[in-house]
């Protein structure tokens, strides 16, 4: 429903109302508010010819930008290259390069999760225990499924377990740094732990 517009009668009838009219406010308006403005009118724009939108346009100017990868679960290396450095950054170089010799090895190949958790956890405390400072991990980069499935497995069961063990207790107080090892010390299959000094 369209408002109606007022007359020039009604207008001056207004104007003389506010003359004689007493404000709440003096000094708030100094002037009675101006008619309003006619709406203008839309000028018609001339048409292009379909000559120049062809030169106009770009290939691609349109197009949605495509939508960002969710990786879910990032690889165990991935992770533990987020994680904050705990030890000297010096001897952490040293170590990622495979400069240092580690003091004992445990080689969880072949086993099942139910026999590799109870193992990792034994040689951690018993190399923490014996003043041992740099032990490597090999757990191997596990095997490529022949049939996937419908819902993804991580390869490597236990590459992916194991540093999430390292970092729960009782493991927890005994680790200092989880790294992935040099690729001479077995790369994406093992894990450099560096421990902790016994108290």
């Amino acid at each position: 429903m369209s408002r109606r517009k007022l007359t020039s009668e009604e207008v001056d009838l207004w104007h003389q109302v506010v003359e004689h009219a007493e404000r709440l406010h003096p000094g708030s308006h100094s002037h009675p508010p101006a008619l309003p403005l006619p709406k203008p009118k839309p000028m018609k724009t001339p048409q292009a010819r379909s000559e120049n939108l062809l030169e106009v346009f770009e290939l691609g100017s349109r197009a949605k930008s495509k939508p960002a990868r969710h990786d879910l679960k990032p690889t165990p290396a991935k992770a533990l290259a987020g994680s904050p450095l705990q030890m000297d950054e010096k001897a952490f170089r040293r170590m990622k390069r495979g400069k240092l010799k580690p003091d004992g090895k445990l080689d969880l190949h072949g086993m099942r999760v139910d026999s590799a958790h109870p193992a990792l956890t034994r040689f951690i405390l018993t190399a923490q225990a014996s003043g041992k400072r740099l032990v490597l991990v090999v757990t191997g980069k596990g095997k490529d499924r022949d049939e996937p499935g419908p819902i993804p497995v991580p390869r490597g069961v236990l590459r992916h377990h194991v540093p999430q063990w390292l970092a729960l207790p009782p493991l927890a107080q005994a680790v200092l740094q989880v790294t992935q090892a040099h690729v001479t010390h077995g790369g994406a299959g093992a894990y450099y732990v560096y421990l902790r000094r016994n108290r």
